[in-house]
């Protein structure tokens, strides 16, 4: 199983700190007033209530030891490891007060994730016989995007741009606006930076053509039938090999074999966000 890092603490800690004051606000009314902060400890575990891939418990961890660092946490599952419903996932002692201020924020964000990685695992499962891979979007929560993008590298996922600032994309929009791919291309170029590469949103044969006469290095296939998706894999590979292939638009499980099969690099969905419900997560106390 392949070890995804975790965002940086400069980035992780201060965006955590937000999301306990927004739940916290002046103070937890009903914990404070039965917990004084220096009050007795207290032993609690988390409880996965249905199947599902785990994402972010190391996160939850940084949740509380922000509140109280002398917490004491113990994983007993892998970050990625696939769980039958009912397994305690992990364990925890310290203040009450601060597993029970904490608890909001962390529970949501390892249910949100986890959802995440749950719903990617099955799009790379129902690929997994073919070469193609994989990408997330950037169809995310604002605030939320650099652990969504985490889970879904998790449940398996390439990541795509985390930003605008990742690759130069040209979508439909920029080529309406520049009066064609050629115009476009021919723009960016003259002041993009080096080692930046240039992604084209394709339609049609045409456009297709058009890209691959831009020296493009990789072309997106997108809302394309079946049918046309072979023809346009079939030419980009026979004019040169060596341009990346994504597909994008209406993935399904229902029909990413079909589309895999037809020979693309990189199958692009947000549906792995967008679409995937959180998984059921519940802390209780021993």
């Amino acid at each position: 199983m392949i070890k995804i890092p975790l965002p940086s603490p400069l980035i992780l800690d201060n965006l955590l700190r937000d999301w306990l004051l927004e739940d916290i606000g002046r103070g937890d009314r009903t914990t404070d007033c039965i917990f004084p902060e220096d009050s007795q400890k207290g032993k609690a575990y988390w409880l996965i209530k249905e199947e599902g891939v785990m994402a972010g418990l190391s996160i939850a961890e940084r949740v509380f030891k922000l509140l109280d660092n002398q917490i004491k946490w113990h994983n007993l599952a892998l970050e990625g490891e696939k769980l039958p419903k009912n397994t305690k996932i992990m364990e925890i002692e310290g203040k009450i007060s601060a597993l029970l201020t904490g608890e909001r924020v962390a529970l949501n964000l390892v249910m949100r994730l986890s959802g995440i990685a749950t719903m990617a695992r099955k799009y790379v499962e129902a690929i997994e016989d073919y070469p193609a891979k994989l990408v997330d979007t950037r169809k995310t929560t604002p605030g939320l995007r650099i652990l969504e993008k985490y889970a879904s590298q998790v449940g398996g996922a390439i990541n795509h741009r985390l930003g605008l600032d990742d690759a130069v994309m040209i979508k439909d929009n920029h080529i309406q606006g520049a009066g064609g791919i050629s115009q476009a291309v021919k723009l960016i170029r003259q002041t993009m930076p080096y080692p930046l590469t240039i992604e084209v949103e394709t339609t049609n044969l045409k456009e297709v053509k058009e890209a691959i006469a831009n020296h493009i290095e990789i072309i997106m296939l997108d809302n394309m039938d079946i049918k046309a998706m072979r023809k346009a894999v079939e030419l980009i590979r026979k004019e040169n090999p060596l341009i990346k292939i994504e597909a994008s638009g209406n993935v399904t499980l229902e029909n990413i074999q079909e589309i895999a099969a037809t020979g693309v690099d990189y199958i692009s969905t947000s549906a792995t966000i967008t679409r995937s419900p959180w998984l059921d997560i519940s802390m209780r106390f021993d």
